[in-house]
């Protein structure tokens, strides 16, 4: 599984108890399990929850599901 897929799903799992439909980015950041803290990690790849924020934009919420 290459580095994209690896957090991907780490991603997804992150998000297996979450309500949807996540309406903000807040709703998204208190999802996770610590929430702006959670971090998935592939390779060299360190990606934190909080820092969604920096590539999300209005057009992205809400999320229906975990499976974008």
């Amino acid at each position: 599984m290459g580095v994209k897929e690896s957090l991907r799903r780490q991603i997804v799992d992150g998000l297996s108890g979450a309500e949807f439909p996540i309406k903000s980015p807040e709703e998204l950041l208190s999802a996770f399990p610590q929430g702006a803290e959670t971090t998935c990690t592939a390779g060299d790849v360190s990606l934190k929850a909080g820092d969604a924020g920096k590539v999300l934009t209005g057009d992205d919420l809400p999320l229906g599901t975990a499976v974008c």
